[in-house]
């Protein structure tokens, strides 16, 4: 008996939804991208504020994620990363969200567009925007101030209170197909990625954390490698899933990927000028928001902590094949590098 291809849906927006997307399509997947539409800066946020057009940012870099690698394609998925220069008159923006922008005009309708830009880029799956509304994302601080704006938040300074929740405003309808893609599918996949500006605003939308709650797929969170100053400092790996967890309502996602390779020193002391910090694997903490674990190299060798997208892709299928049979968390053992590394950089 042939094994059906896997419907994986994956939930976020931006850099870390690009690498678990091109991590995935190298392998027998069927795959769909559910896209957050709430980025109000940089190019996306010109658009918006100029002619009304949904933000493309995060549409465009799953569509060139999820392209085929090919000599026919490889003019276009260049051309669709190629930023202007913010001194021109073009004033930085993304020549594939100016692709896409052009595209929405010409057929009055955000989703045709993608479709076109999807066979010009002949990619592997479907990109869907999680919601065609437009809203605002804001964030409402411990002082019960409060942030408009994706942009606003995702370049807030570290010295302003801490996050105390994330809200759209108005609130958004979820993509009817979104909601379908999501009730079909067979795993479940957020994350990595802005834990407030990429993943949690999905989550917001009506109906997509009620729809991911009663899925009968297997849910998995990837947990990023590192904090960010102004939104997740100092969070740990249980901070992070935690979020999740409260953000489902309480629902404990099946399983949380946490990467467990140490981090050098000088990698360590490179990010020190950002404020960020590796993500300490608190793992019996993190049991209380995910109902097993995996605990394994997830990030590349290097000075720039990015996800590995084989190691990514190898340990999100893994955990697709076996569901929710574990009865314990996996455990593996961290990768020792050659280099010093700090106490308590990671467990």
């Amino acid at each position: 008996m042939v094994k059906r291809t896997p419907r994986v849906v994956v939930i976020g927006g931006g850099n870390g939804s690009s690498v678990v997307l091109s991590a995935l399509k190298k392998h027998r997947t069927d795959i769909t991208a559910i896209v957050t539409t709430f980025d109000s800066g940089g190019s996306s946020g010109l658009l918006h504020d100029e002619f009304g057009y949904p933000p493309m940012g995060d549409l465009r870099q799953c569509l060139v994620a999820l392209s085929e690698d090919c000599e026919e394609t490889r003019p276009l998925r260049l051309a669709s990363e190629f930023r202007f220069s913010k001194e021109s008159s073009l004033n930085g923006h993304s020549l594939g969200n100016l692709l896409l922008a052009a595209l929405t005009s010409l057929h009055d309708d955000l989703e045709d567009a993608i479709e076109q830009m999807s066979r010009l880029l002949r990619i592997k799956g479907r990109v869907l925007p999680v919601s065609t509304d437009a809203s605002d994302l804001c964030a409402e601080l411990e002082d019960g101030s409060v942030l408009r704006g994706e942009s606003t938040i995702d370049l807030r300074h570290a010295h302003l209170p801490a996050i105390k929740r994330v809200f759209l405003d108005p609130g958004a309808k979820a993509n009817p197909r979104a909601i379908a893609a999501i009730n079909e599918a067979d795993a479940i996949v957020m994350g990595p990625g802005d834990l407030y500006t990429s993943i949690i605003p999905n989550l917001l939308v009506d109906g997509i954390a009620e729809a991911v709650r009663s899925a009968t797929a297997t849910t998995v969170y990837v947990c990023n490698l590192m904090t960010k100053e102004g939104e997740t400092g100092g969070f740990s790996a249980s901070d992070f899933v935690g979020e999740i967890y409260r953000y489902l309502d309480g629902h404990r996602v099946d399983w949380a990927l946490v990467n467990s390779r140490l981090v050098p020193v000088r990698t360590r002391r490179l990010y020190e000028d950002e404020r960020a910090a590796p993500v300490k694997a608190d793992l019996d903490m993190v049991g209380r928001y995910a109902r097993a674990h995996m605990s394994i190299p997830l990030s590349q060798s290097g000075d720039k902590m990015r996800h590995d997208p084989d190691l990514l892709a190898e340990a999100i299928l893994s955990a697709i094949d076996m569901g929710v049979q574990a009865s314990a968390p996996r455990h593996r053992s961290p990768v020792q590098e050659s280099d010093p590394v700090e106490s308590g950089v990671a467990d």
